[in-house]
């Protein structure tokens, strides 16, 4: 009897060591702060009916109720309820305090999922709070900007493994970002300020059921489809490449390139350096140099993406459904997604409403931005341009559409026929065409040049 109740205890134990309890850990108690602290701001925090409250108050700046713990890869899950379309809030993933900040007041800073229940509809996307600003704008996955309910509480997913952060808003996936700036920090749920707005005063954010999980972690499968905002310059994900993403430059050599009207690549006027496609300067004479360089490869319908670094001054372009047939002078013919210096070049103020500034559809339509969404001259940019089955095509700016037309319409056809295009039959409506990054004699950098075929 003795012997069998030993060897019974002993499965029990081994059953007991393969079979792992639930791995979530609370990081709310429903009725207390503990394990958080208050760092920032002047809004007010306090446990509620299972609920963590948070309060907008007048005259403060961002507020933040943070974990006292960091973390590093995990997956959190929590619930949140926004009353107003008017309110605003986030929750700070892999974050950070200064102190020193701000005049002594301290400042957040890091990651953040958005919590954005206004006309705008961003809940999902991904905030760099105190930094850089938006990196991932909901405007990048636009069918997923209304699961976000006002008025009642949804469910937050946020995964955090290795450089990639995933976001879901009940249980649909948002976000996908590959980044390198942080890999671990402290997690954070912020009132955001309202100014002196004293109307606002006293909106509330809900924020519930809030648990984490940091061992045995697995990255959950994402559908395809969704654009990834990859910050390794010349790298693509596992994601990426089982989507049908490709590079067009690999950081290393001029592969896939050629010079426009050439068999090879320029001798000169251009440089593969340190990751990076530049051109190099001739003091603004356009084609000079080394001329323009096209894609060896052929494309009709395609979601192109690239990054551009702009020295003082400076003008560039990146084309698509270049042919190759007018043997013109100068840069070669195509649609272009203008690439300038708006504020130093002259080229902004000619054309017609601005349709020769940045992002712009070269002297057919303009751009329409905001200045916080332009990064400044000598940081880096990404352009974006996707061609559809249909002809649709959309130029986004740093994760934001700044323009759309058809291709081929008749709209488009009126806009060419009072441009510097209308002396080419049929221009821009070529079923395929070459990519091309356009030498106008300044120095223009570019990499994480990047493509996928539509079908």
């Amino acid at each position: 009897m003795k012997k069998t109740f030993i060897f019974l205890s002993l499965l029990v134990v081994l059953k007991s060591d393969a079979q792992p309890t639930n791995e979530w850990q609370n990081l709310f108690d429903g009725k207390s702060l503990s394990g958080w602290k208050q760092i920032a701001g002047n809004a007010s925090y306090k446990a509620e009916d299972g609920s963590i409250v948070g309060m907008a108050v007048a005259a403060s700046p961002n507020s933040f109720l943070a974990t006292e713990k960091e973390y590093g890869d995990f997956v959190l899950e929590l619930e949140v309820k926004i009353d107003d379309t008017a309110s605003n809030s986030g929750v700070q993933l892999r974050s950070h305090f200064s102190d020193t900040a701000n005049k002594g007041k301290g400042k957040v800073y890091g990651y953040q999922f958005e919590l954005d229940p206004s006309a705008r509809m961003w809940t999902g996307g991904i905030y760099d709070e105190g930094r850089r600003d938006w990196l991932y704008p909901l405007s990048l996955h636009a069918e997923a900007q209304t699961l976000f309910k006002t008025g009642q509480f949804n469910k937050i997913k946020v995964e955090c493994i290795g450089h990639e952060i995933k976001t879901w808003v009940n249980d649909v996936p948002c976000a996908y970002m590959v980044d390198t700036m942080d890999s671990k920090g402290f997690i954070a749920l912020q009132v955001h300020s309202i100014g002196d707005n004293a109307k606002l005063a006293g909106e509330k954010i809900y924020f519930r059921n809030i648990r984490i999980k940091t061992n045995n972690i697995k990255p959950t499968a994402f559908p395809k489809g969704i654009y990834v905002l990859n910050n390794i310059p010349d790298y693509l994900c596992e994601y990426e490449k089982q989507d049908g993403w490709k590079l067009l430059f690999d950081g290393i050599s001029n592969k896939g390139w050629i010079g426009a009207y050439k068999n090879t690549f320029p001798e000169k006027g251009w440089q593969v350096k340190d990751g990076l496609l530049t051109v190099l300067s001739s003091e603004g004479k356009e084609g000079a140099n080394g001329g323009d360089i096209v894609t060896t490869g052929e494309y009709s319908e395609f979601d192109l993406s690239f990054d551009f670094k702009l020295t003082p001054g400076a003008n560039s372009g990146v084309k698509y459904f270049v042919t190759l047939t007018e043997h013109n002078e100068g840069s070669a013919i195509g649609l272009e997604y203008q690439v300038l210096d708006d504020e130093a070049h002259p080229d902004a103020r000619l054309g017609r409403d601005g349709d020769r500034t940045l992002a712009s559809l070269y002297d057919l339509i303009p751009a329409k931005k905001q200045a916080r969404f332009v990064h400044p001259i000598g940081a880096w940019n990404t352009g974006r341009i996707i061609v559809y089955t249909n002809n649709h095509v959309e130029h986004y700016l740093n994760g934001i559409k700044v323009l759309e037309y058809e291709r081929g319409s008749q709209s488009f056809r009126d806009l060419v026929a009072i441009s510097k295009y209308v002396i080419w039959k049929n221009f821009g409506e070529s079923p395929k065409g070459r990519i091309l990054l356009q030498d106008h004699g300044n120095e223009v950098s570019y990499r994480s040049i990047k493509i996928k075929e539509l079908k």
